[in-house]
């Protein structure tokens, strides 16, 4: 199995091995875990129907890729639920810098909640979100380093 590393700047530190979920659209984060934060989803299926790469799929445990978050200003809000109510992604990965209301949702979580990590790396850039595809391997070091495996361990 080969693999392809990526470095990027920490926002929320943690180490984490996961499949990746990845959309090449920005993730409006209201839209996509209103099911999981109204509706009980533990899944955390993407209701947003606008997401054509992420719509009605599993977000939870999964290393979500992405190049940035849209939308409503309760996106912070809404991923600091997401994680209070352990429907968060395993960690969020973002090609471009991450804006500051989900920055504000990933240190939240992770300086008042103390049973939940969602490590958060951003700035990875494009050739990143180009090289990851849907479940390939994720590893997530806490420097800020993100190794892809491109095939199944052996």
């Amino acid at each position: 199995m080969s693999s392809k590393v990526f470095k990027g700047r920490v926002v929320s530190a943690g180490q984490i091995s996961a499949p990746a979920l990845v959309s090449h659209q920005g993730l409006n984060t209201l839209a996509s875990f209103q099911n999981a934060l109204q509706f009980g989803d533990k899944s955390a299926k993407c209701g947003d129907q606008n997401n054509k790469d992420l719509f009605n799929k599993p977000m939870a445990g999964k290393a979500l890729c992405l190049p940035q978050t849209i939308g409503s200003t309760t996106g912070g809000l809404v991923l600091y639920c997401a994680c209070s109510m352990h429907r968060q992604p395993a960690c969020m990965l973002f090609s471009e810098p991450i804006d500051s209301l989900a920055a504000a949702g990933a240190v939240l979580a992770d300086v008042w909640l103390d049973d939940v990590t969602m490590p958060v790396v951003d700035s990875l850039g494009q050739e990143f979100l180009d090289y990851v595809k849907d479940g390939m391997d994720i590893a997530v070091k806490e420097d800020g380093f993100i190794e892809v495996f491109d095939g199944k361990p052996e």
